[in-house]
């Protein structure tokens, strides 16, 4: 079975003056894009059946707007663990999905998204990781063996 892992950073959060990192919100822009990528999903047939998304603020936002956009429930994991992840964190946080999960939607930070994303898709991704970005990884193995070289992947927008 062939198995999708979505990697999104979240979308454009405001500026952090006066405020905890974590509990940062999206601006208008970032609740716009997020939109914008679940239609861009809905648009390309990708459906996350379980999300793990970072228990900041931001990619709460985040996710409420493109799930809102797919009109999807997928089982969603907020973690606190995916919130200052590094790349093998972040992996590894996917190696405990089910096996059955068919697609993964994770929605994290920057500079850890950028750089799994890299490991799949190439060194543009770190260059290319704005806000709001997300690559497409399909995989040939179960999650609990994801990595580096298990999938080819590519930047969705």
């Amino acid at each position: 079975m062939t198995r999708t892992l979505l990697l999104m950073r979240h979308a454009k959060a405001e500026d952090g003056y006066g405020v905890m990192d974590h509990d940062r919100e999206l601006t208008d822009k970032g609740r716009r894009q997020a939109e914008r990528v679940g239609q861009l999903l809905t648009e390309r047939s990708y459906e996350p059946d379980h999300v793990i998304c970072s228990a900041a603020r931001r990619t709460r936002q985040t996710l409420d707007g493109v799930l809102g956009a797919m009109e999807l429930s997928p089982e969603v994991d907020y973690t606190e663990a995916a919130y200052l992840a590094s790349a093998d964190e972040l992996l590894e946080l996917v190696s405990y999905v089910d096996p059955e999960v068919r697609t993964v939607l994770l929605v994290g930070h920057n500079p850890a998204v950028a750089q799994v994303a890299a490991s799949f898709v190439g060194s543009e991704a770190l260059v290319a990781y704005s806000p709001a970005t997300v690559a497409a990884v399909e995989l040939e193995v179960e999650w609990l063996y994801t990595a580096p070289g298990t999938g080819t992947g590519s930047i969705l927008n």
